[in-house]
């Protein structure tokens, strides 16, 4: 029993860290939104700066969540897409969407 409650906490963890902070979630979204390029993606997430932006896309890349295209033009383009992997994820999102939802709904009802 005591093994099991520690691989869920591990795999809890494991998911929290996926989710890693503010942003990890709102780029994934813009992303399996349709947002391809830096840019686009920048511009859909309010208050990011292309500082954190540009960390966060290369850390997604190396934990295989995003895939990075250069292409070979003038100038060059670059886009990002989810992999199959960060795409798994999408219920979940829609989940805590949901949840947040349904969680705000109770919070100003409370209040009101």
């Amino acid at each position: 029993m005591l093994r099991d409650q520690s691989e869920e906490l591990r795999a809890l963890q494991d998911t929290l860290y996926f989710i890693g902070g503010k942003w990890r979630l709102p780029i994934v979204n813009s992303i399996c939104n349709g947002n391809r390029r830096f840019r686009e993606i920048e511009r859909s997430i309010p208050g990011i700066t292309t500082r954190m932006l540009s960390k966060e896309l290369k850390e997604m890349e190396m934990n295989k969540l995003v895939k990075r295209t250069v292409y070979d033009e003038s100038p060059v383009l670059v886009e990002y897409e989810p992999t199959e992997y960060c795409r798994s994820f999408g219920k979940i999102i829609i989940e805590m969407i949901n949840w947040g939802r349904e969680h705000r709904r109770v919070v100003t009802k409370l209040k009101g």
